[in-house]
């Protein structure tokens, strides 16, 4: 049997009507409309049947029209807003696709270590244009990431909790920083095999935004390793293995993960956002936060959701999780003592969006799937394949009905991948959880674990009228990196705030209940009530042998006090002073401030303090009146000079903070300056008290226009510049 070269070299060649009709019945090849070229200036013995071969011409070419008009009225993937076309610029090789991934390791230590390298080093071999950001403030990340040059970045410009659990919030808002073309958030862990590029460059090529997501599967035993060049898969005897052999082996063991932190989620850098709304303050890796972003996408309709699990192979190593205490002195910290972070999560999962009440719309994510070569997208509400080609090529099918030219093979694939259940629809659905929602942490747990190595720690009380400003506080000591503070809240509704914002909080059961929303400042009796929890908490810390700056949630922070104020010494309380005048004694009667102290815990001081706390629980007033009458005596008879008091019976020094370093709300207006923050930083102050105001609206508004405000409650995130 002759080949087409022969055939082509053939004289006086005499063609059938079968090879004049390849081009309509078939894609010719190259050779093959040589053949039919040849066809036409070679047999002149077809001259009476011109006529003819001019009307099947004519009828092919009718044939071709009718076809591309009709493929033009089949009926849509999705509704318009949801229909993947083919981006005519697409960018089809992975060397020109910048890949960002996105997480948060746990500390590179023990086998959680190993397991983190391997999956790191994995993402690397992927593509030379693959970076790697991990979110974390532990010093063994950053040793870990210095090997890989600018590859491997850690960044800490995202909000933790006070244990260093990253907020998945925070971190999806800091990805938008990074210029990529492609974004991944994945579990520390997971392991990417292969799959990924080739599914992410297919993506790539619709001309819609889209989410990826793609479950990993569970592996007891991998006995493998990427060699120092790190891009070829090795046994544990140094043998190279190829991913299709490596996947061989590895079928045999794994199973489907189907859990929410395993799940990689992938997007492209488009026009849509993820999801209609606000995302929620989740923590990282402690469940929800991947299904209810995938559900409310799939509310939104902003961005095409496909599940890609069947052609992107990650893999996840089952394993004991070490024991990863992330503070110091907290070894008991293990998995058990964290379950609230994952009922947190639930908290957040059941009161955002409509993850709660609508479970069935898992059944519109769209199904990826590879025949051969080809990409295939699978709708299954409308029972519909969609091929996603390459140049521009594009097929679509309803029910049974495929094109003549497609192989048998990649219709039978077809066929398989459609009947098949893919990945469960409920894969994606997570149980909330529903408990109390609580710290399993006592007050003296909290300090020890946040007192910094002196035994100090910063204290502030706040309730829930004025979350928004301790958030604003917190923030800005965490921007300070300043982590040694604990809360008091004063009702349920602060305490389980301010958990779901990763403060470390503690539930006085003594404070005030009723507390007014909007009548709760100076000079009202709710301000009273809550001023004397203040003193008598203070008290308490003091005696459990901690030192305590006291600190009001409306006094903003230019740099951490502490240093100075512990330069005082032991037998010195170091307060506020609260006169306005710009001349004279700063120590004259009723000056002294106590919405900011610092307090040594000694003998003298815990003695003075009581004197406090029994004052003011028998008076009408707030506790302000009983530190000056108790420390500098009644009318002031206890001052020593301008700026500080002896209190006689326990020898204990009052000190009165110079104003120029503490100013309060009245000294030099500087709250009536055009640029508050600027004429701070030049006068040196250390903080400055929003106080000598009256109404908690007025206070917010002075404080969020002056610049001196650190936290979005919108996004319930801190500010970033």
């Amino acid at each position: 049997m002759k080949d087409l070269g022969d055939v082509l070299a053939t004289p006086n060649l005499t063609c059938p009507v079968s090879v004049l009709l390849l081009p309509i019945l078939h894609h010719t090849s190259f050779l093959e409309t040589r053949i039919l070229i040849r066809c036409k200036l070679n047999n002149t013995a077809m001259k009476p049947l011109k006529l003819e071969l001019w009307s099947i011409w004519l009828s092919g070419f009718i044939l071709i029209a009718l076809s591309l008009y009709a493929t033009q009225k089949l009926p849509s993937l999705k509704d318009q807003s949801r229909t993947p076309n083919i981006n005519s610029n697409a960018v089809l090789d992975s060397r020109n696709l910048k890949i960002t991934i996105f997480t948060a390791p746990k500390p590179f230590t023990g086998s959680t270590g190993t397991r983190q390298t391997l999956a790191v080093r994995s993402w690397l071999a992927l593509s030379p244009n693959v970076t790697v950001i991990l979110y974390s403030q532990d010093p063994s990340v950053a040793s870990f990431s210095a090997a890989f040059g600018s590859r491997v970045l850690v960044n800490t410009d995202i909000d933790f909790t006070f244990l260093g659990t990253p907020f998945f919030h925070s971190m999806i808002a800091n990805s938008r920083s990074f210029t990529s073309d492609i974004y991944v958030i994945v579990d520390p862990e997971t392991i990417i095999i292969s799959g990924f590029i080739s599914t992410v460059n297919h993506a790539f090529e619709l001309d819609h935004d889209w989410l990826l997501v793609a479950s990993s599967r569970n592996a007891s035993y991998f006995p493998f390793h990427l060699d120092d060049s790190g891009k070829h898969w090795q046994t544990e005897n140094g043998k190279r293995v190829q991913i299709q052999e490596l996947q061989e082996i590895l079928q045999k063991d794994w199973e489907w993960n189907h859990c929410d932190m395993k799940m990689l989620i992938a997007w492209n850098n488009g026009d849509m956002p993820l999801h209609n709304g606000v995302l929620p303050p989740f923590l990282f890796g402690r469940s929800v936060h991947n299904s209810w972003i995938i559900h409310e996408a799939l509310s939104s309709e902003f961005r095409l959701v496909i599940d890609a699990s069947w052609t992107i192979t990650c893999l996840h190593l089952n394993g004991q999780d070490d024991s990863h205490p992330t503070v110091i002195h907290s070894a008991a910290l293990d998995i058990e003592s964290r379950k609230w972070e994952y009922m947190g999560n639930s908290h957040l999962g059941s009161h955002y969006g409509s993850f709660l009440y609508n479970e069935d719309n898992y059944s519109s994510l769209l199904k990826l799937f590879r025949c051969g070569d080809q990409y295939f997208i699978i709708d299954r509400q409308k029972n519909s394949v969609y091929l996603i080609g390459h140049g521009g090529a594009v097929g679509l099918w309803k029910g049974n009905i495929f094109h003549s030219w497609l192989k048998k093979s990649t219709v039978t694939c077809i066929a398989n991948q459609r009947s098949q259940a893919g990945i469960p629809e409920n894969s994606f659905k997570e149980k909330l959880l529903s408990a109390p929602l609580e710290l399993p942490f006592s007050l003296e747990s909290l300090l020890s674990l946040t007192a910094d190595k002196n035994k100090t720690v910063v204290v502030t009380v706040a309730g829930y009228s004025y979350k928004d400003m301790l958030m604003s506080w917190v923030c800005r000591l965490r921007h300070l990196s300043i982590a040694n503070f604990i809360v008091c809240a004063l009702d349920q509704e602060t305490y389980q705030f301010s958990i779901l914002q990763g403060i470390p909080v503690f539930r006085d059961p003594l404070a005030p209940s009723n507390i007014s929303f909007n009548d709760c400042h100076f000079g009202t009796k709710c301000f009273q009530r809550v001023t004397k929890v203040k003193s008598r908490l203070v008290l308490k810390i003091l005696k459990l042998g901690y030192n305590v700056l006291l600190s009001d949630v409306d006094v903003y922070w230019f740099k951490n006090p502490v240093p100075l104020l512990q330069s005082f010494g032991p037998a010195v309380l170091a307060a506020q002073s609260d006169e306005f005048k710009k001349e004279g004694p700063i120590n004259l009667p009723r000056r002294l401030n106590s919405g900011f102290y610092y307090a040594h815990s000694n003998n003298q001081t815990i003695a003075a303090m009581e004197k406090v706390v029994k004052h003011a629980a028998t008076s009408a007033l707030s506790e302000q009146p009983s530190f000056y009458d108790m420390l500098c005596g009644e009318g002031g008879i206890n001052r020593a000079g301008d700026n500080t008091c002896v209190e006689p019976e326990t020898n204990l020094t009052v000190y009165f903070l110079d104003r120029d370093l503490f100013p309060n709300g009245a000294y030099l207006d500087l709250w009536q300056s055009k640029a508050v923050k600027a004429v701070c930083l030049r006068k040196g102050c250390i903080v400055i008290h929003n106080n000598w105001i009256s109404g908690r609206l007025k206070k917010l508004e002075r404080q969020v226009l002056s610049g001196l405000w650190e936290y979005d409650p919108s996004t319930r995130m801190c500010l970033r510049s």
